[in-house]
């Protein structure tokens, strides 16, 4: 794998995944250079603050970014164009510092309510309320982002919906590599990205099952983008996105991520949930976590297998606990790589 220019990694949005607590704990080694939260759904009225708090805790924060200095960007998710301008508006009033639009959700119950991927049908109604929001926004020296698939059920409309954001005055577009169709059913049409990278002036990051090292290469090849957001598979192994940042900076390969590792993340993630939440959603939570995790790493395999009917949670963070047999190396080190891994 030959050493190409470094891009910038961003954290998908994941509604009921990726929430303030997620973000400030992959965020913490610096490797991501932005975040999304989940999407506020907007439908025809200008919601109180309450709404975007609670969606963007980091709001409260001058910067809107973590703890440890990542900015936040926060999604707004809707039809009505005027609605959504008023909203966005709203959100700059409480501190938000720039503004993404969601074209990409391909759940059901929000597709009937004309949200997310529906609107990818018609390119015209994406041109459109892209530049409600932009000429909301523009005064008041914040940009609006915007994030598709690649059509609802036709790739053939994927390119007129992506210049159509660009048209309306989106300052980037990511760009999922799949239709709603599609869902999340393997293979990410990366080299479809490509197409869309190669006709517009504005920055396009590829999304869509990069969970490995490899993998980020080969989307980067295929689409021809320089900067990739990731999802899924900064859960399945929270060091992607310091994986990817050192082979960028230094060629090296990080060992594999020791169980140690993420069994630290899931504690660290029920400790500050159980918080405010009941220990038996907590235990819900960390179980959805892992069996992100299961599918990339045969301990965590194992853990899930051995945890999956727990639910008391202090039986279950006890299941984590790494045992003497299954502590990494101290010795272990990153190794200088120059090939394909």
């Amino acid at each position: 794998m030959t050493q190409v220019a470094n891009g910038r990694i961003g954290l998908a949005p994941m509604e009921g995944v990726i929430d303030v607590v997620t973000r400030d704990l992959l965020s913490a080694d610096g490797a991501l250079d932005w975040t999304v939260t989940e999407f506020v759904r907007v439908v025809d009225a200008r919601l109180p603050a309450r709404v975007f708090l609670r969606h963007c805790p980091e709001l409260e924060h001058h910067a809107c970014a973590t703890s440890h200095g990542t900015p936040v960007h926060l999604q707004l998710l809707g039809s009505d164009p005027g609605a959504l301008a008023a909203n966005a508006v709203r959100a700059q009033a409480l501190g938000a510092r720039q503004v993404d639009l969601n074209f990409g959700c391909p759940a059901k119950t929000v597709n009937r309510h004309d949200g997310g991927a529906s609107l990818l049908r018609d390119p015209e109604r994406v041109n459109t309320v892209v530049r409600a929001v932009a000429e909301a926004l523009a005064p008041l020296g914040i940009a609006v982002t915007a994030k598709i698939r690649l059509g609802f059920d036709d790739k053939q409309v994927a390119l007129a919906c992506a210049e159509a954001a660009e048209a309306g005055g989106a300052a980037h577009l990511v760009v999922h590599a799949r239709t709603r169709r599609e869902g999340y059913r393997p293979p990410a049409h990366w080299e479809w990205i490509g197409k869309i990278q190669a006709r517009l002036s504005i920055p396009v990051i590829a999304n869509g099952d990069i969970w490995t090292l490899q993998d980020y290469w080969k989307a980067r090849t295929l689409s021809g983008c320089t900067d990739v957001m990731l999802g899924r598979g900064m859960l399945a192994d929270p060091w992607l996105a310091r994986r990817i940042k050192r082979w960028q900076c230094t060629g090296e390969h990080l060992p594999e991520t020791p169980w140690v590792a993420r069994a630290d993340m899931l504690t660290a993630y029920a400790r500050r949930m159980r918080m405010h939440l009941p220990e038996k959603i907590v235990v819900a939570l960390l179980k959805q976590w892992l069996n992100q995790m299961r599918g990339r790493d045969a301990e965590a395999a194992q853990r899930f297998a051995a945890l999956r009917r727990r639910t008391e949670l202090v039986d279950f963070l006890a299941g984590l606990e790494p045992s003497k047999a299954h502590a990494p190396a101290t010795s272990q080190s990153p190794s200088r790589e120059t090939v394909t891994p």
